[in-house]
């Protein structure tokens, strides 16, 4: 059976931000990658927290984010944290080091293979009800 056709699927959850990440979601809706920076000491933050690390401000705005970095480590799915996702899998996940400094979570495009410090861009992509940040490697 076709779990994408049948109206019986499992749906996939819907991305659910809040007040706190709204800002994200809202430029990930318009393929946007943004970040937090703090207002009071400029430290930049992903994902969205309350609190600054460094100086425990509540105070931030945001900033945008290149997409560009290097593979700080991925795993490849083989079990479906959610019904709706088993006929995707396996898939990989990677976490990227930004070149801003913060790390990201994203999908791996399919068609290489990551590998620790490989240059990679991401952007996003739309699903049936909003977007995942994919990652791919850089050409070159």
């Amino acid at each position: 059976m076709n779990m994408t056709t049948d109206s019986s699927a499992p749906r996939k959850p819907p991305q659910q931000g809040t007040t706190l990440s709204a800002p994200f979601w809202e430029a990930a809706r318009e393929g946007r990658l943004v970040i937090q920076r703090c207002s009071d000491c400029g430290q930049l933050r992903h994902y969205p927290r309350l609190l600054c690390s460094r100086c425990f401000s509540d105070r931030c705005d945001w900033v945008e984010a290149s997409g560009e970095g290097t593979v700080h480590s991925w795993t490849v799915a083989h079990h479906a944290f959610h019904p709706a996702f088993a006929d995707e899998l396996p898939y990989t996940l990677v976490t990227v080091d930004l070149k801003e400094g913060v790390r990201a979570l994203g999908r791996w495009r399919e068609g290489s293979t990551p590998r620790l410090g490989l240059a990679v861009r991401g952007g996003f992509e739309p699903r049936e009800d909003g977007v995942d940040l994919v990652f791919q490697a850089v050409a070159g």
